[in-house]
């Protein structure tokens, strides 16, 4: 009766090159490029995703088309924040009553002080409190339908536009995992 107060279950892989949005019950809705254009005054944004690739070397000196990831990690957080609240915003509609719950994949081997930038950009765009982090190795084996529940190790390697992870996943985690800033 009152299921609409429960929110949307939403997964976002946060990558270098691309960001993926999926909503619990209708998959994938979101696969753009993690780019934003803003203006170099006072930092307001002009535009996100294709629409801020596509301005790439055909602005003006007064706007910068900038990638807010690195090597995986949040390289500048006030634009990264930014782009998470758009794609939120998409996802949940401008009015939106209830926070959706959300789960962001983090590299594994990623630092608490990164993990804590991630998580504070997800809460700060709208998502519901605490932010769920996920290892991309382990969110990878899940999609991939790996079977990560069994006493047997599976390999996974994850190769992104920042970071080229290797993992071993057995019994829902990780037993040993790698990571190198190169793709």
């Amino acid at each position: 009766m009152f299921e609409f107060l429960a929110g949307k279950k939403v997964g976002i892989d946060l990558g270098t090159a691309n960001i993926l949005v999926y909503v619990k019950g209708q998959g994938i809705v979101v696969n753009e490029p993690s780019v934003v254009a803003r203006h170099n005054r006072d930092n307001t944004i002009v535009a996100v995703g294709d629409e801020a690739r596509a301005m790439q070397g055909r602005t003006p000196g007064s706007i910068s088309v900038i990638r807010p990831m690195r090597e995986g990690v949040i390289a500048d957080y006030l634009t990264t924040e930014a782009m998470l609240r758009y794609f939120i915003s998409l996802i949940t509609g401008r009015f939106n009553l209830v926070r959706p719950e959300v789960m962001v994949t983090v590299p594994a081997g990623v630092t608490s002080v990164e993990q804590r930038a991630v998580r504070d950009a997800a809460e700060q765009a709208g998502a519901r409190r605490p932010a769920h982090l996920v290892p991309e190795p382990l969110a990878a084996a899940i999609g991939a339908r790996i079977p990560i529940g069994t006493a047997r190790g599976n390999m996974v390697v994850n190769i992104g536009g920042g970071r080229t992870e290797a993992a071993v996943i057995s019994l829902y985690g990780i037993v040993v995992s790698e990571s190198v800033r190169t793709a």
